[in-house]
């Protein structure tokens, strides 16, 4: 009998679900989805630094529980183009045996700029989709739906597999009336809950939202009231990846007869690729470079950069700090900052809008003016879809644990049996039941510079205390027999306190030199022991007489 229930259990398809990136924090989206033996990956982010990350560019996804499975990858699907969804894919590519990767023309249009930055060793074999076909990759195909979202050729995947449809959203907003005329097919979800859905994995961002996420084309009104209202510069800011907020912005100072002036790396590179394939619309005669900014009146100008989150090198930081060479506010000038703020620059961005107000300009942001809206679905644009898919099972993905918990919460009063997963954590589908596996290695890879230069949690650690509690480099003169000290200590010091100050070091240069009277001639002989016993000495030293730790250096110098 016993035999007999087994069999029966095995002969149920089932479907190997496991996020790597995306669950519990915003950014690092990566889900892994795999049927007998075969995955498949959709999305590959990045998560920028927060303060803490002294040095570090940006984290990238754990993806070390895939290594060893390169010949099972069938493929990497990418839902749109923002840097937490494409971000990552030149580790991936560069450790996972370089997979084939498909999405719409601008995700791969954004995606070949920032691998061509890295300088990649394998040529990748990028794939541009039509979002009306279907895409086989056995055991998996691949069906596109378009949705609503900040950023052009957004999509959401229907996966077809042995075990049952999923549906996964993307990062999406029911937007009623969106610029591209892209608006999320309803009655297509509610096609997949007539055809039945095993799984639907939701976008859970802006589940704390109540109601509906307020239509993109609000900020083109609040545009076309303020634009004419400027009488010199006009400056704007805003995420470099959001081509209809630029859109609007363009339209609104074309209409005025204000040339547009486009700065900033990355806001650059975005409006090209998008110019290049047709989804931003602005004229050649339009556009203008620095040489013909300062042959314009004021009131001629439409100045698009970056520098939205308050980031310290960006240009709209620097026009705040009046080290730009090229803008310089004056009084009439109006700067309008049209993005929300991302929890944790909050400091930054306030810093920028009170010296913005110092240069005398006038300042739009969100709270004070309706310059910005959501790309994330609202609370009841959520339950809807919940409603149109009718899923078997639903796991809430996309979002701070308090976001998915919410979104479970909102799927159980619907009905829905859901499950909470975290990152690492495998789960097995199937229409009987779902489970949970074993964890497997996950997290987050931190990374120094445009490569894959990965940054330890020691040398984090060690990038802390330089911020917080300076650098003192320690010489020892010493005795190449007997192991004496020969002169007395020298400290070279960096963001501690003044080296010329003798009272700090001549306690220091003491306990230095008691540690090495008594010292054992093991210890003496031994330079990595000596090394690790002054640092230990001196740390004590420091942070009992001055409630400092910072980082010791010993450098031995033999004679």
């Amino acid at each position: 009998m016993t035999v007999d229930i087994l069999k029966e259990r095995t002969a149920v398809p089932v479907l190997r679900v496991l996020p790597l990136g995306g669950l519990g924090e915003i950014g690092l989206n990566m889900m892994v989805f795999e049927y007998e033996g075969k995955i498949l990956i959709v999305d590959c982010g990045l998560m920028f630094p927060d303060m803490n990350m002294i040095g570090v560019e940006y984290a990238v996804p754990d993806i070390s529980a895939l290594e060893g499975r390169e010949a099972d990858i069938v493929g990497l699907v990418l839902t749109h183009g923002h840097e937490d969804h494409i971000g990552a894919v030149p580790l991936l590519l560069e450790r996972l045996g370089n997979p084939p990767v498909f999405g719409l023309p601008l995700t791969v249009g954004l995606l070949k700029c920032r691998l061509e930055e890295c300088e990649m060793r394998c040529k990748p074999a990028l794939h541009t989709v039509d979002p009306a076909e279907r895409l086989s990759l056995p055991p998996f195909e691949v069906e596109f739906f378009r949705v609503a979202h900040s950023i052009v050729d957004s999509v959401g995947l229907a996966l077809r597999t042995p075990a049952g449809l999923v549906v996964h959203t993307g990062d999406f907003k029911l937007d009623p009336s969106p610029l591209d005329g892209h608006r999320v097919d309803e009655e297509r979800l509610a096609a997949f809950g007539r055809e039945g859905t095993l799984l639907l994995l939701s976008d859970s961002t802006n589940v704390e939202c109540d109601g509906w996420t307020p239509s993109e084309r609000e900020v083109g009104a609040a545009f076309a009231e303020l634009f004419p209202q400027c009488r010199g510069w006009l400056v704007m800011t805003t995420f470099s990846s959001n081509i209809h907020r630029i859109q609007q912005a363009v339209d609104c100072a074309v209409a005025l007869d204000r040339r547009i002036l486009i700065t900033g790396r990355s806001m650059q590179l975005v409006c090209r690729v998008a110019r290049e394939l047709g989804v931003l619309r602005l004229p050649d005669p339009m556009l203008i470079g620095f040489k013909e900014l300062r042959e314009l009146p004021r009131d001629k100008v439409c100045v698009i950069t970056t520098g939205s989150q308050g980031e310290p090198q960006s240009v709209l930081t620097r026009i705040a700090r009046g080290e730009h060479k090229q803008l310089q506010l004056e009084e009439g000038d109006m700067v309008i900052i049209s993005s929300r703020m991302i929890p944790g620059n909050e400091c930054l961005i306030n810093q920028n809008i009170n010296n913005l107000y110092r240069r005398g300009a006038q300042v739009h942001y969100q709270g004070v003016s309706p310059v910005h809206v959501s790309g994330h679905a609202g609370r009841a644009e959520l339950q809807r879809v919940l409603e149109l898919v009718q899923p078997r099972w639903f796991i809430p993905v996309h979002g701070e644990y308090r976001h998915l918990a919410r979104h479970a919460e909102l799927a159980r009063q619907l009905g829905v049996e859901t499950a909470l997963a975290e990152n690492g954590q495998p789960v097995t589908v199937s229409w009987r039941d779902l489970s949970f596996g074993e964890p497997v290695p996950s997290g987050r890879i931190l990374v120094d510079g445009l490569g894959v230069d990965l940054v330890g949690l020691e040398q984090l650690r060690e990038r802390r205390r330089l911020a917080g509690h300076g650098l003192v480099v320690a010489r020892l003169t010493l005795d190449e027999a007997s192991g004496a000290l020969l002169e007395p200590p020298e400290f070279l010091v960096r963001g501690f306190v003044p080296e010329e100050e003798e009272e700090y070091y001549a306690p220091a240069a003491s306990a230095v030199q008691s540690l090495l009277a008594e010292a054992p001639e093991e210890l003496l002989a031994d330079e990595d022991s000596l090394k690790d016993a002054v640092r230990r000495c001196l740390q004590r030293h420091f942070s009992r007489a001055l409630e400092k730790r910072p980082l010791i250096v010993p450098l031995l110098i033999w004679r």
